[in-house]
C-alpha cells in the first residue's frame, strides 16, 4: 500500500511539474482600458498578448521585451486578429492591439481627390491613440522596448501603421501590413517593411502607394503577393489564408530576429531541474 501511494504521489509531482512549465510558456492575453484625458476621456482598449516566460523575466529586469503595435482595419474590432497576436507573441514580442474607432466616432468617408482620400483624420486619431497607448503602457511594463517598435496592420490599419512610421521613422523596426491601400511604402530604406498583398476585384490600392519591383528591392521592401481576399487577412478569413500568412511571416521574421517561436497549443514537458522525478520509498 506504501509503495502505491508513493507511485501515485510521484507521478502528481511529475504531472504537476508538467503543467507549471506548459502554463510558463503560454501566450497570456489581458484586454484593458485606458482613458485619454487630453480628448475629453476618450476610451482607448488595448489587447495584450504576451508569452508568459519572457513577461517573468521582463517583470524581474532581466530582458527588454520587443514591442509590436496591431492595428485593426476599418469596422474590425481590435480583437479579430489573433492569429497576429499570437504569432508575433510566440516570438517574445509584447503585442499591443489598440481599438481605433468608437460607434461615436464619425464613419471612414473617401473623397476622391484628397489627400489620403479624405481620410488623414482617422489617421491622426490612430497616432494618437498609440502614442497615449505607449505612455500608459510603459507605466505597466516599464521593461520593453518602446523606441524600436514593429508595427502591423490590416486594410486601415495598415494605412495607420505607415503613416505612424512616416512621422516616428526613427521609432520604427519593422512594418507589416496586410492589404494597405493608401498611404505610399517608405522608399529610404531606414526599416524593413513586409507587405502581404490580396487579389481582390473590389480592393484595389492607390496609384503609387506598392512601389516598383526595383525600387522594392533596393529599399527592402518585401511584396508578398497572395490569391486571398482582402477581407481573408483576418480571423474571420480562411484557414488556408491565416495559415499561408502566419508560415510565410513566420519564416521572415525567423531570418532576422533571434527569438524562436515557441509552441504553445499543447503541453511542454521539460526538465524538472532539482525536483527529484520520484519520491523514494522506505524500506519496511
Amino acid at each position: 500500500m506504501k509503495r502505491g501511494i508513493a507511485v501515485l504521489l510521484s507521478l502528481s509531482v511529475v504531472f504537476a511539474i508538467g503543467y507549471f512549465t506548459a502554463s510558463k510558456w503560454a501566450i497570456h492575453h489581458e484586454t484593458m482600458m485606458f482613458y485619454d484625458a487630453s480628448r475629453g476621456e476618450r476610451p482607448v482598449a488595448v489587447d495584450l498578448a504576451v508569452r508568459r516566460d519572457r513577461e517573468l523575466q521582463a517583470d524581474a529586469g532581466l530582458i527588454k521585451l520587443p514591442v509590436a503595435i496591431l492595428n485593426h482595419g476599418n469596422t474590425v474590432k481590435f480583437t479579430e486578429y489573433s492569429f497576429l497576436a499570437n504569432l508575433f507573441a510566440a516570438r517574445g514580442y509584447m503585442v499591443a492591439s489598440i481599438q481605433h474607432d468608437l460607434a461615436t466616432d464619425a464613419p471612414l468617408v473617401t473623397k476622391v481627390g484628397e489627400l489620403y482620400v479624405g481620410r488623414l483624420p482617422q489617421y491622426h486619431r490612430g497616432v494618437a491613440n498609440i502614442r497615449f497607448a505607449i505612455d500608459e503602457l510603459k507605466k505597466i511594463q516599464p521593461n520593453a522596448d518602446y523606441d524600436h517598435l514593429t508595427m502591423i496592420g490590416h486594410s486601415n490599419g495598415g494605412d495607420i501603421s505607415m503613416y505612424f512610421a512616416k512621422l516616428y521613422p526613427d521609432q520604427i523596426k519593422k512594418v507589416v501590413t496586410l492589404d494597405n491601400l493608401r498611404v505610399p511604402f517608405m522608399t529610404d530604406g531606414r526599416f524593413k517593411i513586409i507587405s502581404f498583398r490580396s487579389k481582390d476585384p473590389v480592393f484595389k490600392p492607390d496609384p503609387g502607394v506598392v512601389p516598383s519591383d526595383d525600387i522594392c528591392k533596393k529599399a527592402g521592401i518585401t511584396v508578398v503577393r497572395t490569391s486571398f481576399q482582402h477581407n481573408d487577412m483576418r480571423d474571420t478569413g480562411s484557414d488556408e489564408a491565416k495559415a499561408s500568412i502566419e508560415e510565410t511571416l513566420d519564416k521572415m521574421l525567423d531570418k532576422d530576429s533571434d527569438l524562436r517561436p515557441v509552441e504553445t497549443t499543447k503541453p511542454v514537458m521539460t526538465d524538472a531541474g532539482p525536483v527529484a522525478p520520484f519520491v523514494p520509498v522506505a524500506r519496511n
